[in-house]
């Protein structure tokens, strides 16, 4: 049984991994991208907008789809079908020229990254868990910003060499094939059974457990604006080609350890104030990304953007489960759709109001305002102290 002891970490570094690779690269290596492709393709801010929008529809139906009883014991073989996806659909991007197959392509992309962030939580947690190391869960939430950093990194190479967007997508395919290959290697076993009966109680209904749903959906459009348009917003302020990585490079490093960050934080100053403060810094990035011109705008929102959203889905979903402990797998689904309309909604808005005033300050603005009324409505459903 000397197997057991390095099995946690063993998960933990999957886990990792295959959220580097569906989420920080599947999802959010459209940004940066995105420039790229509005200047040789002559996309409108509207266009980008709705391919994203559409990455973000595929997410949510997949969530959903994934929350269902159908998956129980099929969690490892549907964690490899969408990291499998995940990585081909990067390179169907990078050989595609036409709006509708971006679209497609995109909201198959979505779905995708929800597989694998369902089925891959399930699998990661019940390891560490049954370990006694949850402290390993901020490792697993941390490969997002791992993902988002090393393409960057590979952004900043193909722009020296002059490539144009397509090989973005290509070589971000083949990073993720790389990826899916030590996955495949480290995870050898699906979620550990605990026994509990398939069956969840309806949620309660209470006032703040719908405040605490509310305020994730607005979180899900404050975040979103910035999270696609920073590489976009930079172009459009003049950086060079080589600054735009570096904003997002930075992004991706601060949301590295931002998750253990904010939960040395929540156990400081409680779930609710934490979630309410990451939503405030928040705002003090996406509105300095488009406020303050030069190098310093764009690497504070980039800093601050990072070092944020990751932690606030995390604390979001944590807030909810402590209102509804004892349906955890409907929380989850419920929280995720209304996050999942947020960044549908989000990315569309901001893209129109884009263009109908020629830069991202009204959108940036409108996502801050958002992510403040998130933070205050959250902290409204705080238990109060007996």
């Amino acid at each position: 049984m000397n197997t057991v002891s390095p099995s946690p970490l063993r998960f933990a570094f999957a886990g990792l991994i295959a959220m580097a690779v569906a989420m920080g690269i599947g999802r959010f290596v459209y940004t940066p991208i995105l420039p790229g492709m509005m200047e040789e393709l002559h996309l409108s801010p509207a266009n980008a907008g709705w391919i994203a929008s559409a990455n973000y529809l595929g997410y949510l139906i997949g969530a959903f789809a994934a929350a269902g009883g159908w998956a129980h014991g099929r969690e490892r073989l549907l964690m490899f079908v969408g990291l499998g996806a995940s990585t081909v659909l990067a390179a169907l991007m990078g050989l595609s020229e036409t709006m509708v197959a971006f679209l497609v392509i995109r909201f198959l992309a979505g779905l995708a990254s929800a597989f694998v962030m369902v089925f891959m939580a399930s699998i990661v947690f019940s390891h560490i868990n049954a370990a006694g190391r949850s402290d390993l869960q901020a490792w697993h939430f941390g490969g997002v910003g791992l993902g988002i950093a090393i393409s960057a990194a590979m952004m900043a190479v193909l722009v020296t060499e002059h490539a144009g967007w397509a090989a973005g997508w290509l070589w971000s395919s083949a990073i993720s094939a790389c990826g899916f290959l030590v996955v495949a290697l480290l995870v050898n076993e699906g979620p550990l059974a605990n026994g509990e009966a398939a069956g969840e109680p309806a949620l309660p209904k209470t006032r703040s457990l719908s405040k605490v749903i509310i305020g994730y959906g607005l979180f899900g459009f404050g975040y979103v604006v910035t999270a696609t348009f920073l590489v976009a917003i930079v172009r459009q302020g003049g950086g060079s080609r080589v600054f735009e990585a570096v904003v997002w490079m930075v992004a991706g490093l601060a949301g590295f350890p931002s998750t253990w960050l904010w939960q040395k934080i929540a156990a400081s100053i409680g779930l609710y104030a934490a979630y309410a403060l990451a939503c405030l810094v928040e705002v003090v990035g996406v509105t300095a990304s488009v406020a303050l011109g030069g190098y310093t705008g764009p690497l504070l929102g980039g800093l601050l953007l990072g070092g944020t959203f990751i932690a606030i889905t995390a604390l979001g979903l944590q807030a909810a489960r402590q209102q509804a402990p004892r349906a955890p797998r409907r929380i989850f689904a419920l929280m995720t759709a209304s996050f999942g309309l947020g960044q549908i909604i989000g990315p569309i808005a901001a893209g129109l109001l884009a263009q109908a005033s020629g830069n991202f300050f009204l959108a940036s603005i409108v996502a801050a305002a958002m992510l403040v009324v998130s933070g205050v409505i959250t902290w409204s459903a705080a238990p109060k102290s007996p």
